[in-house]
């Protein structure tokens, strides 16, 4: 199976701008990205880079400067094997949920994230195609229903919180175990308990 991580260095996390700096969005969205790599490995699989601009890694990387939808759909046109995308943010994923992912049975498997988006798949039917606009979860559907696959659904918490607005960011506080708790642990991100909710608060020095 080729495992393909989508990865957009030129346009790091627009909507942590908030709460984080260009320069640590970047530095954010990368160190995610490595989770998310050091967890595919720890399944035995070895995770390749759909990146838009060239990247120094010791991942393999394949460039690819379209929109993600384009991108990923030009490798599932030609691929002769069945086809993993794993989302790059997905920073609360385990081995457990990786696995559960791979392992799971069907021509088109779908871990469906937080709003309607879609934060993995794995096509395993060659007309299948994605589409990440919108309320991707449903388009995956229905695309593999027009093509005659079936769908497997994966449903996982650590699967479905993908970390983009300042409010994920206690998720990743509260669940998380890898690198990118720590990174927000070092720049001063702390949980922030009162008025019956957990919030994210930052502290200076």
């Amino acid at each position: 199976m080729r495992l393909l991580v989508p990865f957009a260095p030129d346009q790091p996390k627009t909507r942590l701008s908030p709460v984080l700096a260009p320069e640590e969005r970047a530095d954010f969205a990368r160190v995610m990205c490595e989770d998310v790599l050091a967890t595919i490995r720890e399944t035995g699989y070895e995770p390749e880079l759909l990146s838009t601009e060239p990247l120094d890694t010791g991942t393999a990387v394949t460039v690819d400067d379209r929109p993600l939808t384009d991108a990923v759909n030009g490798v599932l046109a030609t691929a002769d094997e069945p086809v993993a995308v794993v989302m790059a943010d997905l920073a609360l994923a385990d081995r457990d949920s990786m696995e559960r992912l791979f392992a799971a049975e069907g021509d088109v498997v779908l871990a469906p994230g937080r709003g309607g988006g879609t934060n993995a798949v794995v096509a395993r039917h060659p007309a299948f195609r994605v589409d990440y606009h919108g309320a991707s979860y449903l388009d995956h559907r229905e695309a593999a229903s027009s093509v005659g696959a079936d769908v497997t659904v994966v449903d996982s918490h650590r699967l479905a919180t993908d970390v983009d607005e300042p409010g994920d960011l206690v998720e990743v506080l509260v669940h998380g175990e890898g690198r990118t708790r720590d990174w927000l642990r070092e720049h001063g991100f702390r949980i922030e308990r009162g008025n019956g909710r957990v919030n994210v608060t930052r502290v200076d020095g």
